[in-house]
């Protein structure tokens, strides 16, 4: 069914092409965000903005977890939005973020003319990058400070790299294994497409030598992003992926569990073969949001064909390149949906999908004599592919992870009460976002944290207990959202409770119709 790899195109075309593709992916990121509004999402609440602040202004060793158990997700991979959005205009850090983003677009048209050979042509990688481009969480993600859709650059790059190997050189591999490792160390859900990698190496042309290679880099990859925040976490709790996988490697501060967000995670066999056809038509089982995507429907319906289509005639043959991208997409999704089935965490799939389906639509129109001519496939089934990938295309719905227009950014009033450094207990989540609006010197304790709550006698309890024996001017407030009942029990545990006799204070919230609301707290009367 397999074979040598089909005479491609250049693996890394010259001239001008090349660069007009780049900027014209990169103003479509742009100008897509442009359109979507400044992000609120409710990650970049919770973390993606404290962690950054919190590693800037000595906020680790002052706080007590503000955003729960992701205090402790490596932040690096944050800093470049945390940068744009605390140095430009909303619109322009919006757009510049967008403008990268649009990057994958760029490497999906080299994958696609890589993969297709003397098939690609205009219509053909059209349809790849069409296809690629309307991914429900792709779209939802294009301007925020969600990083699956900035890992995704690296790990595609490295699966191109690997694909364009037909001479199988150390350095190639080296990169592509490196790249890839890239993205494990920022965020390590990308293990999952590390473990793909690795499967599509073993239908290299010399695969002990690949996985070799890509082995080396991904370590070395892995150790450049991931390695210092791997080595703090090492020696403040024992644990270098805390508060992941305490159950390999127990810290004193949580119960020996492996902690794993696993309320997506299919119910049987069945049920995870359903998740493509779930969500092409609109079942959102794998999302905390809606969202609607016929892709992955369709790619699963063309594995099958191609393979018939192959049995039918030579012509149809896959390439070894073809088999590899195949069995990367095959396992990586596999491993993810056993992990996580967390959609957001497959946005690289999502891209993906595009080449793929022309791939497939390809080889499987190959058989067919009538849909060839002389020079490959005929303009006809060109059109014909243009046709199916735009129909899939039409029938996405991406996800809403809040958006403000950019008439009304995000610039929230601080009440003169909340003037003076204060201590505040966190009840709620996502609160920790207002920390960096508040006064300099305040002090954020998360008390709600179901995944990772505050061990008696623990180095978190012991921080909170140390910062009420010596009080700051503002006082004690506690924080929640409004219209969400809070736990009054939490409070008691460091013997204080809401005063009665003052008001709360509100505060604009970073999604609209959301507000938070400080209350002083007082020490409690038994």
């Amino acid at each position: 069914m397999t074979g040598q790899n089909s005479p491609a195109i250049t693996a890394t075309p010259r001239g001008k092409a090349p660069l007009a593709i780049v900027v014209g992916a990169m103003a479509l990121g742009a100008g897509y965000a442009l359109v979507l509004g400044e992000d609120a999402n409710w990650d970049w609440q919770n973390y993606h903005e404290y962690n950054v602040w919190a590693l800037l202004h000595g906020g680790y060793p002052r706080d007590a977890m503000p955003p729960g158990f992701q205090t402790y997700f490596n932040p690096v991979i944050y800093f470049p939005w945390y940068a744009l959005r605390h140095a430009l205009p909303p619109v322009m850090a919006g757009m510049i973020a967008g403008a990268v983003h649009g990057l994958n677009l760029a490497l999906i048209w080299w994958l696609t003319r890589l993969l297709l050979g003397t098939a690609a042509g205009a219509l053909t990688i059209g349809a790849a990058v069409l296809l690629a481009a309307m991914g429900p969480m792709t779209l939802s993600e294009v301007g925020t400070s969600f990083s699956d859709i900035i890992t995704s650059i690296p790990i595609i790059a490295g699966l191109a790299l690997m694909l364009a190997a037909d001479d199988p050189k150390p350095r190639r591999y080296l990169l592509a294994g490196l790249l890839v490792g890239l993205a494990v160390g920022f965020k390590l859900t990308n293990i999952v497409f590390a473990l793909g990698l690795a499967a599509a190496a073993l239908a290299a042309a010399r695969p002990p030598r690949a996985l070799l290679w890509l082995g080396l880099g991904g370590a070395i990859g892995g150790v450049l992003t991931g390695g210092g925040w791997s080595l703090m976490l090492w020696r403040e709790f024992g644990n270098p992926l805390f508060p992941l996988l305490n159950s390999f490697f127990p810290s004193p501060e949580m119960p020996p569990i492996t902690l794993l967000d696993r309320q997506f995670i299919a119910r049987g066999i069945l049920d995870a073969l359903a998740y493509p056809y779930y969500w092409l038509i609109g079942d959102n089982r794998s999302s905390e949001l809606p969202f609607r995507d016929a892709r992955f429907a369709l790619l699963f319906v063309l594995v099958p064909v191609a393979i018939l289509a192959r049995i039918k005639s030579a012509a149809a043959r896959l390439a070894r390149r073809d088999l590899q991208l195949l069995l990367f997409m095959a396992v990586a999704y596999g491993v993810w949906l056993l992990l996580f089935a967390i959609q957001r965490y497959i946005v690289t799939l999502e891209l993906l999908t595009g080449p793929a389906i022309v791939l497939l639509l390809v080889r499987i129109l190959s058989a067919i004599p009538a849909a060839r001519s002389p020079s490959g496939l005929s303009r006809n089934s060109q059109i014909a592919i243009v046709a199916i990938a735009a129909v899939a295309a039409a029938w996405t719905q991406p996800t809403d992870w809040w958006r403000r227009p950019w008439s009304d950014p995000y610039q929230p009033a601080i009440s003169a009460r909340l003037a003076q450094p204060a201590t505040y207990f966190l009840l709620d989540k996502p609160i920790s976002f207002i920390a960096p609006r508040l006064p300099a010197g305040s002090r954020f304790y998360m008390l709600a944290d179901q995944a990772l709550p505050i061990l008696p006698g623990g180095l978190f309890d012991r921080r909170i207990r140390a910062g009420l024996a010596d009080p700051l001017p503002g006082g004690h407030w506690e924080l929640h959202i409004k219209g969400r009942t809070i736990q009054p029990d939490l409070l008691l545990a460091y013997g204080l409770s809401v005063d009665p006799a003052q008001p709360c204070v509100d505060i604009e919230s970073a999604n609209l119709g959301s507000v938070l609301v400080a209350c002083p707290l007082i020490p409690h009367a038994p």
